[in-house]
């Protein structure tokens, strides 16, 4: 993973749920220090002089109760506490509820190189928003070719050889009412433990290559009902080239997997050859993934079924034998 540096965490482009409000109001200096894990730390211990197991790696979270802590000691003129609070390379203070630091907070803050940022959110909000920001940046990642699509709800991940008719597929998906997220590379980021989340890359979201065709804009041809900015990937398709010589699977009965990240996500091979309808069999594999998580496995009740009626014809025999 790339360094990831204060100055970054406040030029990320964060909107609604996400935005922080963050904005820096002294030591600048101290922009270019380094966030290193995707944690935080309210220090009121710290400011009450207690350091043991001091957490200075973490960004450092200043709400009303710690600001009234910081009155009290300008007013009884210590600053010893701050002293040693800073002597720590702590990467950034943020203020919360549009709070303004101390002067002799600001004056040592400037003087070690130490970022204060401030944000009118509420200490609570701030914390949610901010762990979940630092989960995302902070969250594995991997770079998978292929095109990512949602099908009737269920984050689809379409892979296969170069020419195989990955993105034709997809088109034809986006005319039939479903979303495109990305096409030609998927930037995956597994979240929350064990959720991967798809999305687009650079300035090549949202646009696809057909070949003969060229780069087509999905937002201006289909709308922006037919795109979205990220996903979870819930299934994996592989297209390849029809090959007689092999066996596909022709029941079902047995779930494939691929693992993603250490998660592992249901996986399905669909053969390609003239007169198969490749988008109508991805739309039914999603809907079936779909009963599946509902806990309905078509191919289990078929199976289930099948013997029921061997049993049955069984007994019959056995019973007009003995007759």
């Amino acid at each position: 993973m790339k360094k990831i540096t204060v100055l970054d965490l406040l030029q990320l482009d964060l909107r609604d749920r996400d935005a922080l409000n963050l904005k820096c109001i002294a030591g600048r200096s101290g922009l270019v220090r380094e966030l290193k894990v995707p944690e935080i730390n309210r220090p009121g211990l710290e400011l009450s002089g207690f350091y043991d197991n001091f957490a200075f790696q973490r960004i450092q979270i200043f709400g009303r109760g710690e600001m009234a802590y910081l009155e009290k000691l300008a007013r009884e003129g210590k600053t010893e506490t701050l002293e040693k609070l800073f002597s720590c390379e702590i990467p950034c203070c943020v203020f919360t509820h549009a709070q303004a630091p101390t002067e002799d907070f600001l004056g040592i803050a400037e003087r070690t190189g130490c970022a204060v940022l401030q944000t009118d959110l509420t200490s609570s909000e701030f914390t949610t928003r901010i762990l979940r920001v630092l989960s995302n940046i902070f969250a594995p990642k991997q770079s998978v070719h292929g095109v990512f699509v949602e099908v009737f709800g269920i984050g689809v991940v379409i892979m296969g050889d170069s020419g195989v008719g990955k993105s034709e597929t997809a088109l034809a998906l986006i005319e039939r009412n479903h979303r495109l997220v990305a096409d030609d590379l998927v930037e995956i980021r597994r979240v929350g433990g064990n959720i991967l989340i798809g999305t687009g890359t650079g300035v090549s979201s949202h646009h696809m290559e057909i070949r003969g065709l060229g780069i087509i804009n999905i937002t201006h041809l289909f709308g922006v009902g037919a795109i979205r900015d990220k996903k979870q990937i819930q299934m994996a398709v592989r297209l390849e080239d029809w090959d007689s010589d092999k066996n596909y699977d022709r029941i079902g009965a047995e779930e494939n997997f691929m693992e993603i990240l250490g998660v592992q996500v249901p996986y399905i091979v669909i053969p390609v050859k003239p007169g198969r309808n490749i988008p109508v069999i991805i739309e039914t594999a999603a809907m079936n993934e779909r009963l599946k998580k509902m806990g309905y496995y078509s191919a289990k009740e078929f199976s289930k079924n099948v013997m029921r009626w061997l049993e049955t014809e069984s007994a019959k025999a056995i019973f007009l034998s003995e007759t």
